[in-house]
């Protein structure tokens, strides 16, 4: 059920949280170097030491285009990943995407943040002879094109994060759309470059009648991630992290920009407040979206 707190009205534009699931990830990984002591307040972890972390899209509408942002893990979740991960695909986001009455065939266009398999797992379904298809069969796929060829062809190091094989049918014709930078999407949508989590990690910035949505990604993947020292130790460049990161958040602050998270289960939407030298997450309910 997509709750009021899910959506947003950016002037002309509405932007909705969709879940894909949920996963269960090592909650030291999560945060870095910041003690448990301190992270455990935030997220809990179970008697495992795991946090349980959502799989966010966003659903960004316009009068002309519908725009869907990372696509979760997927309805093809390998036994690997489900048994290490202990994925739960309720509701999923093609059930989302029907609550809002949107067919696969409504997408538009599709981008990816980067193209680890929890972002990018719904790009594709497997067709009936193996192969991988596209899942959303108008839409055209953006990313930066350096995370594709990393996608493509992964070092050891990234190996796991990557499924190079659900990814090459995107190629096929003139699917793909591989982005050099920071780039416009559609009227009033752009593709921003935030190096860090990957070196070709990207967020996603909407402007509409005066206000400002920007996602975050794993830029910031939840709300407990705001402080500049809170980063995970999956972040292959965690300088650029901190970095593009303090930037973002402190032009977020000043202009009073609305930001999604990838992974925050609890708070879709949130804006920031300063609180003496710190910045803190202040949820943006559904009654503040009117």
């Amino acid at each position: 059920m997509i709750l009021p707190s899910d959506r947003v009205r950016i002037g002309e534009f509405e932007v909705i949280r969709l879940l894909d699931g949920t996963f269960r990830v090592d909650g030291g990984a999560m945060f870095g170097v910041v003690p448990r002591t301190l992270w455990a307040a935030k997220a809990p972890p179970d008697a495992e030491n795991r946090i349980t972390l959502a799989l966010n899209s966003y659903v960004i509408r316009t009068p002309k285009t519908t725009i869907l942002v990372d696509t979760g893990v997927g309805p093809d979740v390998g036994r690997r990943h489900i048994d290490f991960y202990s994925f739960e695909r309720r509701p999923g986001l093609l059930a989302g995407l029907a609550e809002l009455g949107l067919e696969p065939e409504g997408v538009d266009i599709v981008v990816n943040s980067h193209l680890h398999f929890d972002h990018c797992g719904g790009n594709t379904v497997r067709a009936a002879d193996g192969t991988w298809a596209p899942a959303f069969p108008r839409a055209r796929y953006v990313v930066q094109r350096g995370e594709w060829e990393q996608a493509l062809h992964p070092v050891d190091r990234d190996k796991p994060s990557y499924l190079p094989a659900r990814l090459k049918g995107l190629a096929e014709g003139d699917r793909l759309r591989l982005l050099d930078g920071d780039r416009p999407l559609a009227p009033g949508v752009e593709a921003v470059l935030v190096a860090g989590h990957t070196a070709f990690h990207q967020g996603v910035k909407v402007a509409s009648g005066g206000r400002t949505f920007f996602y975050l990604a794993d830029a910031v993947p939840t709300t407990a991630h705001i402080g500049l020292d809170t980063i995970m130790s999956y972040d292959l460049y965690p300088v650029d992290t901190f970095n593009n990161k303090k930037a973002l958040l402190e032009r977020a602050a000043d202009e009073g920009w609305v930001l999604g998270f990838s992974h925050d289960l609890r708070t879709p939407f949130a804006s920031l407040r300063r609180v003496g030298k710190r910045l803190v997450a202040v949820p943006v309910a559904g009654a503040e979206n009117d």
